[in-house]
């Protein structure tokens, strides 16, 4: 089989993602087979003074103190 034929998966996690709206929101979409996901809502969270990103796929999300994407409530 050619090689041109055999897709190379670049496979990538939430956390290697840019801390940017716009890498968050590309990357869900492509993780929802490409059904666009937006952000519904943003807000600051009052306790811990981060801001959290409401999206439509139904999980919201913050940057750590790493500047690394999370799902919230996966503390």
């Amino acid at each position: 089989m050619s090689r041109a034929f055999v897709k190379e998966v670049d496979e990538q996690w939430l956390h290697d993602i840019s801390p940017s709206i716009d890498a968050l929101v590309n990357y869900l979409t492509r993780e929802n087979n490409d059904i666009r996901v937006y952000e519904r809502n943003r807000y600051v969270d009052s306790i811990k003074k981060n801001e959290i990103h409401e999206m439509s796929n139904g999980l919201s999300y913050t940057l750590d103190e790493d500047h690394k994407w999370m799902v919230v409530g996966s503390l």
